[in-house]
């Protein structure tokens, strides 16, 4: 091939260099903007490692640098166009070993996003052991010999469990990667990086499987997303005096995983997303509508539900219909149109953690049998919902002896346990069988709509059954629940299935390009929730992010309203006693689902922006906004500091605003808008507050 291929799917330009040895990106971003060229600091287009073979660039640890894939010789491209996206498919060969690498990208006229994809073929004679395989190998991210250490920063989130999507910025140095002086000995690169591994089946138990690389001038941000339901891995280092990343599925000397390619055998690589835009938020807001364009269309995406769950703050896995009347009526006159009845409908007594996997009604809970308290949930007006943990059986469990012992997850002949419960492998058929008859006999006998899909347990040893290795049986046994999930929804298509994994412990688009709602968290204080609601749309749209609000009978107004706007960028999850409050609070929570109810088709296509960046967790202040057509929703949080406080929108500046206070209405704000600064002013009482505002773009 003569020259390089110059792919323009839409908003973005790649260019790759087919001539050099190996092919790579010589440059990424908008149309005509180039300002660079990656050069030699390019990187393979796909990074591949295979047993017997190290990198050709010292640093074993490091994700870059093999060997193989500095190898690789183009072979042959083609482009298609179908609809309003464009494809593009690379052809490599490593002659020394005969395998053949196929890297696909994927982008859409309007999205400044490009899906990564790599599969490897063995085109030789004897087996091949992959031990890596990319999704996305960038080099030259900053302009080679640019002072990236000192103008530009690296953003990644912390995911645990109550302090979800935590958004920390670092630059470079405070990673370990720095000038080292290594340029005037003409080295090419330190041996430094800074990495994130998601380790085990909680994709994003640790971090969210998110990166970005940002100017501090604002003029360029990177972000990336790896989309696996189990583990994944990325690193930034320096090359050729620039910046690079590469991202990857599991790996061997992260994961245990290894695929042992037979003559003539293929394996697809775990995919990923690349978007590159003018600022961060306009990042986040192309990644928001990739995903929209990946997940598989579902009529809750467009409706918003108002989703009542009996967990939170309520019951607290120990439902019975006593329990539940009362809940039932005072969540159908809050306006709920889901109500879902979590963990403890299946069990005999409380201490059932050990004990799941039948998946049938107790009697001593409901008298009257279960059906009757889903049948009082129709006559309400509302679609029953159940909580169900499909991938775990308790050790306790009669189920744990019904199935054969090669339908578990095993290490060395033995059952893998984890926190009580032994961990099914969605490969085998008996699995299959078993939770397609639990899932149908739900939906017959009690008639339910809404299936919430928790996970609860976090499985790093993966298994060593019908696998190359343990992390390859994981990662099968992954891909293989989520084509059971779509199974169920090829059935039932109207059926909803919420993810959830402890909260907000799987959140990847892997399984949110299934799953119509997502859970976000299970912290049970409004006031640390502000932050993981306002971060949540980095991590999924905000249609699929259901967030809580649990009003306390006895809260204060402000504390109760407050929330109240927690969910109303989102989707509203409702929880607490319900039953309990009086009529000034059940009014209160009336009036956030009517506003809810008013705006969400808004939500469903909206962009999201941060006034005040990314949330931090001690922020006192907080802000995000989901801008529509000519209007933008604004959710304001003020945990403490002044009461007066400023929203900069610079965006704005030198419009007209027209402000209003959608929610709460009774209590006491104030708003001044600045259109020459471009600055929002907006007073609240001295205690924590929230509101959310509409910005009506008047001109």
């Amino acid at each position: 091939m003569t020259g390089p291929i110059t792919w323009r799917p839409g908003s973005l330009e790649v260019v790759i260099d087919c001539e050099a040895t190996p092919p790579r990106v010589a440059y990424i971003g908008a149309q005509g903007e180039s300002g660079w060229s990656a050069g030699s600091a390019g990187l393979p287009l796909a990074e591949v490692r295979v047993a017997g073979e190290g990198n050709a660039i010292a640093s074993s640890e490091r994700l870059m640098g093999s060997a193989l894939s500095r190898r690789m010789r183009y072979v042959s491209h083609d482009e298609t166009t179908e609809g309003d996206s464009s494809r593009l498919e690379v052809t490599m060969r490593d002659p020394g070993s005969s395998l053949t690498v196929v890297t696909r990208l994927r982008s859409w006229r309007d999205i400044a996003v490009v899906r990564w994809q790599t599969d490897v073929i063995n085109d030789g004679d004897a087996a091949a052991d992959v031990q890596l395989l990319s999704s996305f190998a960038l080099g030259g991210l900053t302009a080679p010999g640019s002072a990236w250490w000192n103008d530009q920063r690296v953003a990644f989130a912390d995911n645990s469990w109550f302090r979800e999507a935590s958004w920390q910025h670092s630059p470079p140095g405070d990673l370990g990667l720095d000038d080292v002086g290594l340029a005037q000995w003409r080295y090419a690169g330190s041996r430094a990086s800074f990495s994130l591994t998601g380790r085990g089946s909680w994709s994003s138990g640790g971090h969210l499987p998110l990166g970005m690389l940002s100017a501090n001038d604002g003029s360029r941000s990177t972000l990336w997303q790896i989309e696996n339901n189990g583990g994944w891995r990325w690193e930034i280092g320096d090359w050729e005096g620039a910046l690079y990343v590469v991202g990857t599925g599991p790996t061997d000397q992260a994961h245990a995983w290894t695929r042992r390619l037979a003559p003539g055998e293929r394996f697809r690589g775990v995919a990923a997303a690349v978007a590159v835009a003018r600022g961060d938020d306009a990042a986040f807001a192309a990644m928001n509508a990739y995903r929209r364009r990946i997940r598989r269309p579902h009529p809750d995406n467009e409706r918003l539900p108002v989703i009542f769950n009996d967990f939170m703050n309520a019951l607290m896995g120990d439902p019975t219909t006593e329990k539940l009347r009362p809940l039932i009526d005072a969540a159908a006159s809050a306006g709920a149109e889901y109500f879902c009845i979590d963990a403890g409908w299946h069990a005999d007594d409380r201490a059932w953690w050990d004990a799941v996997g039948e998946w049938r009604e107790t009697p001593w809970r409901f008298p009257g049998g279960l059906s009757e308290v889903t049948e009082r949930i129709r006559t309400a007006g509302m679609i029953a919902g159940l909580w169900l943990e499909p991938e775990s059986i308790g050790v306790r469990s009669t189920a744990a002896d019904e199935l054969p012992h090669e339908a578990f997850f095993q290490r060395d002949g033995v059952r893998v346990i984890e926190a009580g419960r032994y961990q099914l492998d969605f490969r085998h058929p008996a699995v299959i069988d078993r939770l397609n008859g639990v899932v149908e006999r739900l939906i017959t006998d009690y008639g339910v709509g809404y299936l919430k899909f928790d996970y609860n347990v976090d499985v790093t040893q993966g298994t060593d059954v019908s696998g190359s290795s343990p992390g390859d049986g994981q990662l099968e046994h992954g891909r293989a629940y989520l084509e059971w999930v779509s199974s169920l929804l090829d059935r039932h298509p109207t059926l909803v299935i919420e993810n959830c994994a402890s909260g907000g412990q799987r959140m990847d688009y892997a399984s949110l390009a299934l799953h119509p709602v997502q859970s976000t968290s299970d912290n049970q204080d409004p006031l640390h929730y502000a932050p993981i609601a306002a971060a949540a749309p980095t991590a999924v749209t905000p249609e699929q992010g259901a967030v809580w609000a649990y009003p306390n009978a006895d809260w204060s107004s402000e504390r109760l309203a407050f929330s109240m706007v927690n969910s109303l960028l989102g989707r509203v999850h409702l929880g607490g006693r319900l039953d309990l409050l009086d009529r000034q609070q059940a009014e209160q929570v009336r009036e956030a689902i009517t506003v809810y109810r008013g705006i969400r088709a808004d939500l469903a296509v909206s962009a999201p922006i941060w006034p005040h960046g990314l949330p931090g967790w001690h922020d006192d202040v907080l802000s995000l906004g989901l801008t529509a057509a000519n209007r933008t929703y604004l959710s304001v949080w003020r945990r403490s500091g002044p009461t007066s406080v400023e929203i900069p929108l610079q965006e704005f500046t030198g419009l007209a605003i027209e402000v209003s206070c959608l929610y709460p209405t009774a209590l006491p704000t104030q708003t001044e808008w600045n259109g020459a600064s471009g600055v929002l002013t907006v007073t609240l009482p001295d205690e924590p507050a929230a509101r959310l505002l509409m910005l009506r773009h008047v001109s």
